[in-house]
């Protein structure tokens, strides 16, 4: 009973770019807010950048100018765009979707989210 899947991560170099996809196989993603968030080794999940349904963005500050997060609602698919990556970028990158309802939501909270992804590792090597 898979609830997302992540692709595209994998080893990079210093300075260059991956782009990660994720998606909800056989459902849809009309009417999520849906983040990503990281884990590198030795430290607590982190977020990374999220973008609501209504189509707010947010970024963490590390990522600022670097990150960006597409969604095609069309294609029911998420995206992280990575640039001019730096060894602290590297961990386990996860999707995740909040279903919309009446409750606030707060883009950078771990509990926020119904669905997760196993992840996808991403390397940056200096």
């Amino acid at each position: 009973q898979v609830q997302l899947v992540e692709s595209g991560g994998g080893p990079v170099q210093a300075g260059g770019s991956l782009r990660l996809s994720c998606v909800r196989p056989g459902r849809t993603l009309n009417g999520y807010n849906m983040g990503w968030f990281r884990r590198a080794p030795g430290k607590e999940r982190e977020f990374v950048s999220a973008i609501s349904w209504s189509g707010s963005i947010y970024y963490a500050d590390p990522v600022k100018g670097r990150f960006t997060i597409p969604r095609d609602n069309a294609a029911n698919t998420l995206y992280l765009q990575m640039n001019n990556l730096k060894p602290e970028d590297t961990a386990v990158y996860y999707c995740a979707a909040d279903r919309v309802d009446g409750t606030q939501y707060h883009p950078s909270v771990l509990y926020e989210y119904n669905y997760w992804g196993q992840g996808t590792q991403v390397t940056v090597s200096s």
